[in-house]
């Protein structure tokens, strides 16, 4: 891709107030704000508009909270079903009717390739479809950029199918045999059950994700937590800020309405549960012996989110029904540290890790030695620059349908008030 030359005369290049990358719920969020206020701008995209909902996600994929919590800016969730869990298509038609509410000045199939400051100061946006300069550049491309897979998957015999979570569409992508699913997000616990009710042969690497309840005394645990206050609590209240930025999501489904997953349960109809995958060699897969401590990790949780809502209850004078104390229904016998996947029939390996962004071409003063954006709710030290759309940018649904609108609200207010508000020219309707 073209690197273009940064001395050449500034009134050679595109210049706008603002320019966002990324055109996700995030950086249309954005959009729709700079557009009400009149501010001109663009959006860069490399793929199309809601890429990741329409290409990255699989086919029974559904939103694990509930439709009430789509917010997006003026667009909130109107349908019938405000207890519900949208499927992906459903997603979809969602975004794109939000994207059709307002004219955002979008520009499709343009890759950032490098975004650095002149030497006049001023912020270069470099593409694949010409030169920007901006005032202002927000991030909102996203953590999803590259699918985690450890070094040592290289080891696996090549005749094991290796995949991974962006990989997956449904159960036909998998060969016929056992499936090891690695990971037990919410993804990794979603594909296991996808699998399973296809009626598959599957087992389960289980890391330390928390899990959740889904229904708790008459309401969903979601609503509970809004209730209490939950979803307003942010990242500066939290006890351990950086802890709180790196959790994994708590597991639960929304699939079929909704319901919690009990990985115990699977493993009492017979499905094999391992504790996380430490290394390959050929055949032969290596687990850590901590199984029995991620599930008692992950109830922990579980109970530990029940007794916040028992708490509420008792506090606000609540009547709801009770409900019985949780019962571990199985506990692994012993630890299983080794396996001969051929002898367990494991024709491949589903790899749900998580991701990470590739900020490659992000030449800014605006990331740590570990290549993690540095920020106060998506504004950076570094003049002009802005991220938004990441998990806990703020509060637990910054990077949700549920708070994106407030973060997008927010860092476009900053940009308002240190622009000089001239030539708008952005249509708002």
């Amino acid at each position: 891709m073209p690197i273009h030359d940064l001395t050449a005369p500034a009134e050679a290049r595109t210049h706008l107030p603002v320019v966002i990358i990324g055109a996700g719920q995030a950086g249309m969020s954005a959009s729709w704000h700079l557009c009400k206020a009149g501010i001109e701008h663009v959006v860069l995209e490399r793929n199309t508009r809601f890429h990741a909902w329409k290409n990255q996600r699989w086919d029974s994929f559904c939103l694990v909270t509930p439709n009430w919590q789509c917010r997006l800016p003026g667009f909130p969730y109107s349908g019938d079903d405000p207890d519900g869990f949208m499927l992906k298509d459903e997603i979809v038609n969602y975004v794109e009717a939000f994207a059709e509410s307002f004219d955002a000045p979008l520009r499709e199939g343009v890759t950032v390739t490098r975004v650095v400051r002149d030497a006049a100061g001023r912020i270069e946006v470099d593409t694949d479809d010409g030169l920007w300069s901006a005032d202002h550049v927000i991030v909102a491309s996203g953590g999803y950029d590259r699918p985690i897979t450890p070094s040592f998957a290289a080891g696996l015999d090549p005749s094991i199918t290796q995949l991974h979570t962006r990989d997956y569409t449904g159960p036909d992508d998998i060969p016929e045999g056992r499936c090891l699913v690695v990971g037990t997000g919410q993804s990794g616990v979603q594909l296991m059950e996808d699998l399973h009710i296809a009626g598959r042969d599957v087992s389960l690497a289980v890391g330390p994700a928390p899990r959740s309840p889904r229904q708790y005394r008459g309401r969903d645990a979601t609503e509970w937590l809004h209730a209490m206050g939950y979803y307003d609590i942010t990242i500066d209240q939290t006890p351990d800020p950086k802890a709180t930025e790196a959790k994994t999501n708590h597991y639960m489904s929304g699939r079929d309405g909704g319901h919690e997953i009990d990985l115990r349960r699977f493993a009492k109809g017979g499905l094999p549960l391992y504790g996380s995958v430490t290394g390959v060699d050929g055949t032969q897969i290596s687990f850590a012996p901590d199984l029995e401590k991620n599930l008692d990790d992950a109830d922990k949780s579980y109970v530990g989110i029940r007794e916040m809502i028992d708490a509420y209850i008792a506090r606000e004078g609540i009547d709801a029904p009770v409900e019985p104390p949780f019962e571990k229904v199985w506990r692994p016998e012993t630890e299983i540290t080794e396996i001969d996947a051929a002898q367990e029939g494991i024709t491949s390996v589903l790899w749900c890790i998580g991701f990470r962004p590739d900020y490659s071409w992000l030449q800014l003063d605006c990331l740590d030695p570990n290549g993690r954006p540095v920020h106060r709710r998506g504004v950076c030290q570094d003049p002009g620059v802005y991220f938004l759309g990441l998990g806990w940018l703020n509060t637990w649904g910054s990077g949700r349908f549920l708070s994106v609108g407030e973060d997008a609200e927010h860092v476009t207010g900053v940009i308002l008030a240190r622009l000089d508000q001239t030539g708008r020219d952005c249509r708002y309707g």
